[in-house]
């Protein structure tokens, strides 16, 4: 696929996790716009799905360049990435990624791009970068408040977190930092992290926007000595395809913002527990649903299995069950919509932020606790506490009601005021970000 003559040649190497490669894409598609010859870099597992619609969702101004990992009979191609990924492997996978480093010398080589943009495990890729004369900048994927909290927590560990907003359960903070010692090849993921911020160019790119962090932004700048500049939400508006008409005409003979959504993401697999206690949530709520199941790729599991016997049949018309995969943007996007039960990954906060739809929260794992605090901290959602660390199907189903039926008018009054300045914004951060992008790429100074 040829790329458009472009004044600034950009390639960029995000982590492994479609979580990543999804808003390196979205800030692919926008500096395109802006004059620069993009060049996305990842393994042909995850390339291979973008390639098949690339044309039709106008992605042809991109090249997409496959890097090669190592392979075995334990990790063979398919596990060169992060989804369906055994969580054992995961180790390994980062040690294949930074096995592929003259792989990526080779690349730098080959497109002598003027400005590489990595993700942040991968402190081998701005080094190697540096070596070839090219500046190098950081791409954080997940929020200012998760960021900072990392960094203070790993650098500062017997300081508070001067946020007391954001304070989520103990036992949740120390598997956030307990991340963060993971090792992988003699590496802990906080030397990755850490070593990725240092080795950036003067500043870090983060996927945020000041209307949402602008206090956490300036902690975040002032503890790792570099400028942070915001990209804006980069959330992908949805496009209009046949096979979603069915979902699409259900969703419209709903009464507006009657519905809630709900979603735990790409990468997260609800255990048979948890499912149970949702779906007996929804169904003492009383509120349309639309829910998207989804299993593990290994598992030899459905629906059947999994949801309390009759469930469906007593929800009837009140509710629709996707397993597997929905279009998420559209379905926030749509006006029946009055409430996403959200995971409270960073990408799917933003979408609920873009689009005006208040959050209620159940976070999961790693950045979600605090992603949740925020919702609630900006007044644009409410969270379901966990007691004894479970969900109780009481606690659910009364939020839902709060937010949809009940007590929401407020918090959809904020959560569209902020739909409106960000934007309003987009546009403003986007020339910010190309105009910075373009002072790296004419001079090389690391």
């Amino acid at each position: 696929m040829d790329c458009k003559p472009g004044n600034y040649r950009v390639l960029m190497l995000p982590w492994l996790a479609h979580g990543h490669i999804s808003p390196f894409l979205e800030l692919a598609k926008r500096l395109t716009k802006s004059d620069f010859q993009v060049y996305l870099c990842s393994t042909p597992i995850n390339l291979n799905p973008i390639r098949e619609n690339a044309i039709s969702s106008n992605f042809s101004s991109i090249q997409f360049v496959d890097i090669h990992l190592s392979t075995s009979l334990e990790f063979p191609a398919d596990y060169h990435t992060t989804k369906n990924l055994p969580p054992h492997l995961m180790p390994t996978l980062k040690t294949a990624f930074d096995g592929a480093k003259d792989n990526f010398r080779d690349i730098l080589k080959t497109f002598k791009p003027d400005l590489v943009i990595y993700d942040f495990l991968q402190p081998w890729a701005p080094e190697v970068a540096s070596e070839e004369k090219i500046n190098s900048v950081l791409f954080l994927t997940f929020g200012v408040a998760t960021s900072a909290f990392l960094v203070h927590h790993t650098t500062n560990p017997d300081a508070e977190f001067p946020f007391p907003a954001l304070k989520f359960p103990q036992i949740q903070s120390q598997k956030l930092v307990q991340f963060m010692y993971e090792v992988s090849n003699c590496l802990t993921s906080k030397e990755r992290f850490l070593g990725c911020i240092e080795r950036s160019s003067s500043f870090v790119l983060i996927k945020t926007s000041n209307e949402i962090e602008a206090k956490y932004i300036d902690f975040f700048s002032a503890l790792v000595r570099k400028e942070v500049v915001s990209v804006g939400t980069l959330v992908q508006y949805p496009i209009d395809i046949t096979e979603d008409s069915v979902l699409m005409d259900w969703l419209s003979k709903k009464e507006p913002q009657s519905l809630v959504f709900i979603s735990f993401g790409s990468e997260y697999f609800l255990s048979k527990e948890e499912i149970e206690e949702i779906a007996y949530g929804l169904e003492l709520s009383n509120v349309n649903f639309i829910w998207v199941v989804r299993f593990h790729g290994g598992e030899k599991i459905g629906l059947h299995e999994t949801l309390p016997e009759g469930f469906q049949k007593r929800v009837g018309e009140r509710g629709m069950i996707v397993e597997g995969w929905a279009p998420q943007a559209k379905i926030l996007r749509h006006s029946s919509i009055g409430g996403f039960v959200s995971h409270c990954g960073w990408s799917s906060m933003l979408e609920a932020m873009e689009f005006g739809v208040p959050i209620i929260a159940m976070p999961m794992h790693l950045d979600q606790p605090i992603n949740a605090r925020l919702a609630v901290d900006l007044g644009i959602g409410m969270e379901v506490r966990r007691v004894n660390g479970k969900f109780s199907r009481e606690d659910i189903a009364k939020i839902i009601r709060e937010v949809v039926m009940e007590e929401g008018k407020e918090i959809k009054e904020n959560v569209n005021k902020l739909r409106d300045k960000l934007r309003d914004k987009s546009d403003d951060d986007m020339n910010i970000v190309a105009s910075r992008l373009v002072q790296l790429a004419q001079n090389f100074d690391n």
